[in-house]
């Protein structure tokens, strides 16, 4: 990875920014800009250089991880730390995470840096995330490789009776096996009824004959993290769980149909959503078509109703329309997309038809 161009990419916008200098704390930033993997850093990067900071913990850690930049203590006062750095530079305006910077450090910080503008900047390192580098894509690809292999194997050991949680076990189990020992997220199985709550918690229901089961998982590979969902049946399930399980896959097919540069999000999630109305299932697809995946499981961009973000190559996001009917179960089809010049490419590879068990 690149770190020293991201970077500079970033140093490039803080004229744009209107700012001298960002602080960027949060961990999953500090990552993308430098490889740094710890709990506990920060990055003051101004037009001409950065610097690393971090506590006694990491300093070997940081030796190793980030060899490239000036590495210093963040002592035990970080915002006193960061002001004497900032003076030191003769800063005049500086930019913080406005996501990510509680309004108890904001003062704390503001209070050391008195006569210094402290401004919330918002996404500045987020927008930069939302399109990978060739390395961010080969590694989103082997969580994803990984991923499939998971669920081709889980495939061979569910059986009639085994709960949700032990299934979710097993299912853990191979992802860590496959990729890296992280999971991108504690998997989703939700089994019968209980496949009509999006975010079910796994629990004590056994698996029954004619249940429909809806998996959703992921692996992780160089810290990047995948996500899919599938919707299998136990048996022959209920019709009508049939017929939504294809209206739900035409929908996801006709999104990643409509993929492109310059694409709103808003666009495509209305897409999925006429497909699933005209069917007559339109209030029962109730969140959003997806989310960009990468180092965080959910980032941006948000694919969601309204939303006149523009996907540019790139990008990695989900599509993942969903139907869900109370007291009858539900249907969810999720695969990871990369928009590329004229379209889409889907990361995974297991089928999209309803596979029967």
């Amino acid at each position: 990875m690149d770190h020293g161009l991201r970077r500079r990419t970033l140093a490039a916008r803080l004229e744009e920014l209107e700012i001298d200098a960002l602080v960027v704390r949060a961990p999953v930033n500090v990552r993308y800009l430098t490889g740094f993997t710890g709990s506990s850093a920060a990055i003051v990067l101004d037009a001409q250089e950065a610097v690393f900071l971090t506590d006694g913990r990491y300093t070997e850690q940081a030796r190793h991880e980030v060899p490239d930049l000036e590495r210093r203590p963040l002592g035990e006062d970080p915002a006193a730390t960061i002001a004497g750095l900032v003076a030191e530079r003769g800063l005049a305006r500086l930019g913080i995470e406005a996501e990510h910077t509680s309004v108890a450090a904001h003062r704390r910080l503001a209070e050391q840096l008195a006569g210094i503008d402290v401004v919330p900047v918002e996404g500045a390192v987020e927008e930069l995330r939302e399109v990978k580098d060739p390395e961010e894509l080969d590694a989103l690809a082997r969580a994803q490789t990984a991923t499939d292999a998971a669920f081709d194997r889980l495939l061979e050991v569910i059986e009639l009776g085994v709960s949700e949680a032990r299934l979710a076990d097993l299912l853990a189990e191979e992802l860590r096996q496959a990729g890296d020992r992280e999971l991108a997220f504690e998997p989703i199985v939700a089994f019968g009824e209980q496949a009509a709550e999006p975010h079910h918690r796994a629990g004590h229901r056994l698996l029954e004959e004619g249940d429909v089961i809806v998996l959703d998982f992921g692996a992780t590979w160089a810290g990047y993290r995948t996500d899919m969902t599938r919707t299998v049946a136990f048996g022959s399930p209920a019709a009508e769980l049939r017929k939504i399980h294809d209206v739900v896959r035409q929908a996801q097919q006709a999104a990643i149909d409509a993929v492109r540069p310059g694409a709103a999000a808003g666009d495509l999630d209305e897409v999925a959503r006429q497909v699933i109305a005209e069917a007559g299932y339109g209030e029962r697809f109730d969140h959003g078509l997806g989310h960009g995946v990468g180092l965080e499981i959910h980032e941006a961009p948000w694919l969601r109703r309204g939303s006149t973000r523009t996907l540019r190559p790139g990008t990695a996001c989900t599509i993942e329309p969903g139907v869900y009917v109370p007291g009858l179960g539900g249907v969810r089809i999720e695969d990871v997309v990369v928009v590329t010049d004229d379209g889409a490419r889907v990361l995974g590879t297991s089928s999209r038809e309803l596979i029967e068990l």
